[in-house]
């Protein structure tokens, strides 16, 4: 609750499942986590359900930048500009309300080329719409799971230079030299967090102890 970004655990799993994040969310917990006020995912298989289970009262945000990378997948060049321009005024719209305005306009100039791009909008839109209900330092804190995405580049470069592992131990122990190297640079404060944890206060006054 100090503007600064930690790691907090690196797990190995074979697959992603709400089992495998259980796991991981009962490991935070059993480690002294006692809450998550709000958690940015990537929409990832079961992690929303193992939130709900573990964090009852966690807001969860889905990555915004994803959503638009599924949505422009199958989408012809000629038409990925203007396409993505409707899209825009979705995510960047002032209200929830607004968005779901621009939504349905979204909905009704492209359904019939990409019908599967509004459905997976309207879909996850409760999670999608989290970040609405609050103002922009915050959303620009939430909206987007590029954070632990630049940190997990960072990794690959390591593990680039070295294909294979004899184990998984070998691997995990070169990841968390890593880890300690990149976070050490990671000293300073977010510049805005007074005015981040002024608004948390508000929305969660009663789950932040001063």
């Amino acid at each position: 609750m100090d503007g600064r970004k930690d790691v907090l655990g690196m797990w190995v799993g074979e697959n992603e499942s709400a089992k495998f994040w259980a796991g991981v969310l009962n490991s935070l917990r059993n480690r002294g986590v006692e809450d998550i006020l709000i958690a940015c995912t990537d929409n990832l298989t079961g992690f929303s359900q193992a939130i709900e289970a573990v964090f009852p009262k966690t807001d969860i945000q889905n990555c915004i930048i994803h959503q638009l990378r599924n949505s422009s997948k199958y989408v012809s060049y000629k038409d990925i500009k203007a396409l993505m321009a409707d899209l825009k005024k979705v995510y960047t719209a002032a209200t929830e309300e607004a968005a779901l305005d621009a939504l349905d306009s979204f909905t009704a100039a492209w359904d019939s080329k990409y019908p599967k791009i509004s459905k997976s909008w309207y879909e996850n839109w409760p999670n999608l719409s989290t970040y609405f209900k609050f103002p922009q330092e915050l959303r620009k804190l939430i909206y987007t799971t590029n954070t632990i995405e630049g940190f997990n580049r960072q990794l690959k470069k390591v593990t680039k230079a070295k294909s294979v592992f004899p184990t998984d131990d070998s691997l995990f122990k070169m990841l968390y030299l890593a880890m300690k190297d990149i976070t050490k640079k990671w000293t300073g404060r977010r510049q805005d967090w007074s005015r981040i944890y002024a608004q948390l206060v508000i929305y969660y006054g009663d789950r932040i102890s001063e």
